[in-house]
């Protein structure tokens, strides 16, 4: 496919790595669209030659656009799973008020992107011809494992026995398979946790501003705090709030998902792809004023479409 498109295939790959794996992320969930994101991006964006300022421009977009690309459905954005089963907030409803805004924003942001980068981009390595072929057994073995994960999500012990058993046949037949991802899948994994276990203790003042702000105003309230305080402990303590009208609602997840590409904290997901893409930097590392210039014009778009 990406032959037969009239456009370079470096240039495809970086508009399918920050618009379609952001929107999937609506169906493997954000952290999952992340990663691949990532994973993508990395030796054709975040390299030497490319300039600092585009590097963090495409940065800028990928986390806005992870954050806001997984509203099509109501289980794959942390923000808005924290609203969904209380305010009843199923997928038909999601996409009806936020997805299609949300997809309109993702392209016009990856597209503007990509025309800024289209000169630096490098081209996909060429086959060597040496790479193995994964065998089918281990390929459904994998299948078989998410499978699982997603049956017995709601059972600790059976979940934890499960992943031990991932550990040990990845570890076992690692000649099929790329290194897992642990560092990166943990720093998403402890900041959920630590938001569960601490994000209640901010409900002493994050609660009073946000039940006292009319809809407009919570919806950029939730935008600017989302950057301080991430878009899931926000939606999670507005969830607490009896009598939030339903525009209130919308507006208060509308505004925390818009932001949530402002800094590394706003939203789940971002530590991993900050940890993944660090290296490309000049310093290997991201400069907190750098990332929130280049996220401002996407944040931008989004909160446009959000408000239309």
């Amino acid at each position: 496919l990406l032959r037969l498109a009239p456009l370079r295939t470096e240039v495809m790959l970086a508009w399918l790595g920050l618009a379609l794996v952001p929107l999937a992320g609506s169906l493997i969930t954000e952290p999952a669209a992340m990663t691949l994101a990532a994973l993508m991006l990395a030796p054709q964006v975040f390299r030497p030659g490319v300039p600092e300022a585009l590097k963090y421009g495409a940065l800028g977009v990928l986390f806005v656009n992870v954050s806001i690309g997984g509203t099509l459905t109501s289980y794959a954005a942390p923000p808005v799973l924290m609203v969904a089963g209380t305010w009843g907030w199923d997928s038909a409803y999601m996409f009806a008020h936020f997805g299609w805004r949300a997809a309109v924003a993702v392209f016009i942001n990856a597209t503007v992107i990509v025309l800024l980068l289209r000169k630096h981009l490098a081209p996909p390595p060429a086959p060597t011809g040496s790479e193995q072929v994964v065998p089918l057994k281990v390929s459904l073995i994998h299948l078989g494992f998410l499978a699982a994960v997603v049956l017995l999500a709601h059972h600790p012990v059976l979940f934890l026995g499960l992943f031990m058993l991932f550990l040990g046949f990845t570890k076992a037949y690692e000649r099929h398979q790329d290194p897992l991802i642990l560092k990166e899948g943990l720093l998403v994994g402890f900041f959920l946790a630590g938001l569960v276990v601490l994000g209640g203790m901010q409900q002493w003042w994050l609660q009073p501003i946000v039940s006292s702000l009319g809809p407009t105003a919570l919806f950029f309230g939730a935008l600017g705090l989302t950057a301080i305080t991430d878009n899931a402990a926000l939606t999670y303590l507005g969830s607490l709030i009896a009598g939030l009208s339903e525009h209130s609602q919308y507006m208060l997840v509308a505004g925390a998902v818009a932001g949530g590409g402002l800094t590394v904290i706003a939203n789940a997901p971002n530590p991993a792809g900050a940890a993944l893409l660090r290296n490309g930097f000049s310093d290997e590392s991201i400069n907190a004023l750098g990332l929130l210039a280049g996220a401002l014009g996407p944040t931008a778009v989004a909160a446009l479409l959000f408000l239309i």
